[in-house]
């Protein structure tokens, strides 16, 4: 068993700022991660992904993001990124470690893995929220013969059968990758109905003016703390389609549909009563926080969510959350907004930290008195 005095687990974009802005403050820690390389979060994701903010502002703390400010980085240059933060800052990261329970013995924090046991004084989960896929359950109703692919699960349009497909879901993600079926002879349907879509073409002249005022709605308005973001948090559950809107998509010969809301004859059942013959089907219906693996039930409110003020646990001194959706903003799980949130939570770890040493020191000394 290994003992540290703060033990960060996941080492994605959250992680590691988390990590930087400890280690400008004097903190002793280690980042255990599940992946095999630094940034392997990243590079699993679709080829063709690129992310929707620029370079300029997708930085993490203390290094500037390589290339030019106003291009759009490929989830690839993304990883290699976060891989080259991780050794430019010789950050402690230990890759292929699973965390299976996290607990609590006595008055230190327990760390299960499948590399063995680590006690910490201090725990931030920086696992973030987007890592469980949600498939519905009337998937498994489908023909057999059917190709079933989750978001993330897909890579490029040769994983599919020849024939239709049609992509469940219509946010950022089913948009890309609808558009990026698009050509050749398959026909490619999308369900579903977004929630709203940028006004601007994503890229264009008009979309670097109006991109530094979304940005700043999205960091210090849409906030916990902002009566407008009290109110509108909790029913925003998607974003708007950003690069690839409606227009791109019919104009690619991409077709809409109703949602999908069950399967009839092993095939999928829209919500308007059709079936669609097709040959292969992508699941673009999000992900689900999955924290069971945190054995702390006082971590948690009465309707299962995180009892949690800007990634600082409110029942479970010592605990600490990162990149999680809406842990304090509207842009707490992206890579513009980890930064901001790594510096709240590391200045409050290292106040606690500071305060235990002043009470032992003075304990100490009371000791030494009598």
């Amino acid at each position: 068993m290994e003992r540290f005095e703060t033990v960060i687990i996941g080492g994605g974009q959250a992680g590691l700022a988390t990590g930087h802005v400890l280690s400008t403050r004097g903190r002793s820690f280690v980042i255990l991660d599940a992946h095999q390389r630094v940034g392997d979060a990243w590079r699993t994701r679709w080829d063709s992904l690129r992310v929707f903010t620029p370079s300029m502002v997708s930085a993490l703390p203390g290094m500037p993001f390589p290339g030019p400010r106003f291009s759009f980085p490929t989830k690839d240059e993304v990883a290699d990124y976060l891989e080259a933060y991780a050794k430019r800052f010789m950050m402690p990261v230990r890759t292929g470690v699973r965390v299976d329970r996290l607990y609590r013995d006595g008055g230190r924090f327990v760390i299960s893995s499948n590399a063995g046991t680590f006690e910490a004084d201090n725990v931030v989960v920086a696992t973030g929220a987007h890592h469980t896929p949600k498939i519905p359950a009337f998937a498994g109703e489908l023909h057999p013969n059917i190709v079933q692919l989750h978001s993330s699960e897909y890579r490029r349009p040769s994983q599919l059968r020849e024939g239709p497909a049609v992509v469940v879901g219509l946010g950022n993600s089913g948009a890309e990758i609808a558009y990026d079926l698009r050509g050749g002879e398959r026909h490619v349907f999308v369900a579903g109905s977004p929630v709203a879509q940028l006004p601007v073409r994503h890229g264009s002249a008009a979309f670097f003016m109006v991109a530094p005022l979304i940005a700043t709605i999205s960091k210090y308005v849409m906030t916990v703390d902002n009566p407008i973001g009290r109110k509108a948090l909790p029913k925003f559950h998607a974003a708007p389609l950003v690069r690839i809107r409606l227009k791109e998509l019919a104009a690619a010969g991409i077709e809409r549909v109703a949602r999908v809301s069950g399967a009839r004859d092993g095939m999928p059942l829209l919500a308007d009563g059709r079936t669609l013959d097709v040959a292969n089907v992508i699941w673009c219906t999000g992900f689900r926080t999955d924290l069971s693996w945190i054995d702390l039930p006082a971590a948690f409110r009465p309707d299962g969510g995180l009892d949690q003020y800007r990634g600082v646990a409110c029942a479970v001194p010592g605990l600490y959350f990162m990149g999680m959706w809406q842990q304090y903003a509207q842009a707490s799980d992206l890579l513009p907004g980890v930064g901001r949130d790594a510096a709240y939570v590391a200045r409050s770890l290292g106040a606690r930290v500071d305060s235990e040493h002043r009470v032992v020191g003075r304990d100490a000394a009371e000791v030494g008195v009598r």
